[in-house]
């Protein structure tokens, strides 16, 4: 069995941690922290966890038994403390974004902060599996995909060489339950008042998934950014508690056969245990992934065939978080990428 630890177990995608590895037949959580809540037993935090009879640890504690530690904690404290676990001999899994993008000085610009362990920027794979299996499965660090980042990755990437004939950037109009938005805080943007029966954009041009989705574009597709620019990325806050739907604009150059398009989504859909292309005509809404690890991806174009539609639909917590880091963590380990999941 592998000896799992949560630090920061307590908040949304630690909690989803819980949720999903409690039916996990190859894991025992024997380590949880919580800042907020140390001293206090799980099960009386978390009445619908009762599974577990542990108490909230504080959050520096020696990890050495563990075989994996995930982070579910904000980015400054991903800074400080993966050099630690990593010291310590423990693999790592960070839900953060302290570690996703190669550039320090854009990581600085997007995140506010300086980053304080470049030496293993370069080592760290980036969790998303569809594309990163073996790297993810020699990894000791693995940086977990942003929610936003994974849903728009996987409905562009598949696409492969005919990227190479857009014409102009992607567009990606994004929408996200509370949940995925800065949910982890209850502040004034994401408080009851402020989102019920309300719908609003936010972040327009800084936010820090932007150039995520721009630097693994870069590095997995002929898409060149010095001749169409960076992707255009606008998310939009739902009055919804999770759920992620992606709507890309893609415009190329010449006519593309709907064989074309709907060939490269269903190959690429065939290969992969979570990824699903729908049937011409038929686009996925936010109900079909919730609470599951599944993306679902559909595709129309419009009569010139230059004009294409891209909609895809995740559950933030689940593939745009915690599912997709226990995902990583099978792969890790060498087994089943899909043991523990739906």
């Amino acid at each position: 069995m592998l000896k799992i630890g949560i630090i920061g177990a307590a908040g949304l995608s630690g909690r989803e941690l819980l949720y999903w590895l409690k039916r996990h037949p190859k894991v025992t959580v024997e380590l949880l922290t919580s800042s907020k809540y140390q001293g206090q037993k799980v099960s009386d935090v978390f009445p619908e966890l009762n599974g577990y009879a542990q108490v909230f640890q504080p959050n520096e504690i020696d990890v050495s038994g563990c075989d994996l530690v995930f982070l579910a904690i904000p980015n400054q404290a991903s800074l400080e403390l993966v050099p630690k676990l990593l010291k310590q001999g423990t693999r790592v899994i960070d839900l953060s974004g302290a570690f996703r993008l190669r550039d320090t000085e854009v990581f600085s610009k997007f995140y506010q902060l300086s980053h304080t362990a470049p030496e293993l920027l370069e080592e760290t794979a980036f969790g998303l599996p569809e594309f990163f299996k073996e790297k993810i499965s020699a990894a000791r660090l693995v940086a977990n995909p942003g929610c936003y980042s994974t849903g728009a990755l996987l409905g562009i990437l598949p696409l492969k060489d005919l990227l190479a004939k857009l014409d102009r950037a992607p567009i990606i109009d994004a929408k996200s339950g509370v949940s995925g938005a800065g949910g982890r805080v209850e502040g004034d943007t994401t408080n009851y008042v402020s989102v019920n029966e309300n719908f609003k954009a936010y972040k327009i041009f800084a936010h820090q998934h932007q150039p995520e989705i721009q630097q693994y574009l870069g590095d997995l597709s002929p898409y060149q950014t010095g001749v169409l620019g960076e992707v255009i990325f606008t998310p939009h806050l739902l009055p919804l508690n999770r759920g992620i739907l992606s709507t890309i604009y893609l415009h190329f150059s010449e006519p593309i056969a709907a064989d074309e398009i709907r060939g490269r989504f269903s190959k690429f859909a065939e290969g992969q245990k979570f990824v699903h292309f729908m049937e011409e005509g038929c686009l996925p809404d936010l109900k079909v992934t919730q609470n599951s690890n599944r993306v679902m991806i559909g595709a129309e174009s419009d009569d010139s065939g230059q004009n294409w539609v891209v909609v895809t639909s995740l559950d933030n917590l689940v593939k745009g978080a915690s599912g997709q880091a226990i995902q990583n963590m099978n792969l890790m380990f060498g087994l089943d990428e899909t043991l523990g999941l739906l």
